[in-house]
């Protein structure tokens, strides 16, 4: 599995944004009704996510370092998947909360926008926070190279139970 690249994740917000201004302005101007407030629940969410992602990105980083004896591998795995999927999460919630925070501010002139731009805001920094907290654990997954500085990191003989 490759390093995914921010700025990979970055056209993919950038996109999903595009997209959702675009959608939202054209359901707008032929009279539909704008989505529903964003609830604070999402933010919630979107940082409890967060938080599990990177406890158990801090247990694989504490055996990278040798300070924690095992770690059963498919844990380790496990790990290193769901920070991949916490990047792209991330990054389409970004750009989904993103397009409609710039959609409603662009009709800021309507009652009510200002707050629901407001919302929509606060769960685009929520979702640029899950994100950050993938890449970050997706670094920390990484196997470094079996001989690097013959300190034993790194050990995927301990990952692998059979190569015992």
């Amino acid at each position: 599995m490759s390093a995914t690249r921010v700025r990979t994740l970055v056209l993919v917000a950038v996109g999903v944004a595009a997209v959702t201004w675009w959608v939202m302005q054209m359901a707008v101007g032929r009279g539909a009704a704008t989505p529903p407030d964003v609830p604070w629940l999402v933010v919630a969410v979107e940082l409890l996510i967060g938080a599990v992602v990177l406890s158990m990105g801090w247990a694989v980083r504490q055996y990278q370092r040798g300070k924690r004896p095992t770690l059963d591998p498919v844990r380790a795995a496990r790990t290193a998947v769901l920070a991949k999927a916490s990047c792209y999460t991330g990054a389409l919630l970004t750009g989904w909360y993103g397009g409609q925070a710039l959609s409603l501010l662009t009709d800021a002139d309507v009652p009510g926008s200002l707050e629901r731009a407001a919302a929509a805001g606060l769960a685009t920094l929520g979702a640029v926070v899950l994100g950050a907290v993938g890449v970050v654990v997706e670094h920390w997954c990484r196997i470094p190279p079996p001989d690097a500085e013959g300190s034993g990191l790194g050990r995927a003989a301990d990952l692998d139970p059979s190569a015992g």
